[in-house]
């Protein structure tokens, strides 16, 4: 009995102990905000509630180089806020060994409206996504266990997961989450278009007759809000031989589906040229090109486009003049999504 006894004990000491730090572990919530007229987000917040000690944690893994084998390469690397977190000048992305990706980092906006992720639309949840870069070797070249072992080692770390998830277990489920609740705060609504729409203010002529253009040529694949429909389509581009990239047909393995690409979203579109999966248009210029004069008909490009997509110069101005209203400055500069701005531990992010 005296055995029974110290094992009812034991366990009641285990139970007692859970329930304290349960109690300790309280998290701030942090609100997730769907602007006016939006829908609802297609993120599972219920498996990953935000909080600030999350968010926080989140933002300074998506700084911390890390995360790559050689700690030199870092998420914010190809995702740079002042050009709506994708890669500024460069066609391809980088990565360690000063190697090169095969594709051009797509910005990353309003991603709790988004189903599946990356050009092909080969990861289908957000948590899942940061496993791609920081695995593959022309990126980030590391392993997850790696990665876990180096968190580990720091104290301070461990400290900001115990806040952020109620103990110091670091493992892959939650620094994803971690780096999900950074990003999916990552959302642009306040450009001039936005304001518009609230009835803040009103759209020069110029704009105007863009819009019109818009709704007229280009809306059935760049749907509003978004500015994209989260399709894959071809759109007439080629192949470029040096990358052979066939887009999503390498993951469904049907060729019906060889160089489609998702359709990007156009907010913030005036500073995040390149454009393109593999960033080969340099300008807005070149893709207006691209589509007037210079995309090839396949079999499978997008049926909209089966006769090209005819665009005067003067339909070209009005254009470029209703895009530029979709940048959003206040997303280029808020503060909540920089580098972390308090000091930090020597070492910190560098124990290897």
């Amino acid at each position: 009995m005296k055995i029974y006894a110290t094992i009812f004990f034991i366990i009641a000491l285990i139970f007692l102990s859970v329930a304290w730090t349960n109690n300790l572990f309280k998290p701030t919530p942090l609100k997730f905000v769907i602007p006016k007229n939006w829908p609802l987000p297609v993120y599972d917040f219920k498996n990953n509630p935000l909080t600030k000690e999350g968010f926080e944690l989140g933002r300074i893994l998506f700084y911390d180089e890390i995360l790559s084998k050689d700690s030199t390469i870092s998420c914010a690397s190809c995702h740079q806020q002042f050009v709506a977190f994708t890669t500024y000048a460069h066609n391809l992305s980088h990565g360690i060994n000063n190697s090169f990706t095969t594709r051009n980092a797509p910005a990353l906006q309003n991603l709790a409206w988004q189903n599946n992720f990356m050009w092909d639309g080969r990861i289908h949840h957000l948590d899942m996504q940061p496993i791609i870069p920081i695995t593959a070797q022309n990126e980030m070249g590391e392993t997850m266990q790696n990665v876990i072992t180096k968190l580990n080692r720091n104290k301070q770390y461990k400290l900001m997961f115990k806040a952020a998830f109620g103990d110091e277990t670091i493992n892959t489920q939650r620094i994803t989450k971690a780096i999900s609740q950074f990003v999916i705060m990552l959302v642009s609504n306040n450009s001039k278009y936005d304001k518009v729409m609230r009835g803040e203010t009103t759209f020069i002529l110029p704009e105007k007759l863009g819009y019109e253009i818009f709704k007229q040529k280009c809306v059935t694949c760049h749907k509003e809000p978004f500015f994209t429909d989260f399709s894959f389509r071809n759109n007439g581009i080629t192949a470029d031989s040096s990358l052979n990239d066939f887009g999503r047909m390498a993951i469904t393995n049907n060729k019906n589906d060889s160089l489609k690409f998702r359709v990007p979203s156009l907010r913030n579109v005036a500073v995040t040229a390149p454009y393109g999966h593999d960033g080969r248009f340099f300008s807005l210029m070149n893709v207006f090109e691209h589509y007037r004069k210079n995309m090839k008909v396949m079999q499978n490009t997008d049926s909209l486009l089966q006769h090209k997509m005819p665009l005067t110069n003067y339909e070209i101005g009005q254009l470029t003049a209703f895009l530029y209203t979709l940048t959003d400055s206040t997303f280029l500069n808020n503060a909540m999504f920089t580098p972390p701005s308090y000091h930090i531990a020597p070492n910190f992010t560098h124990n290897h």
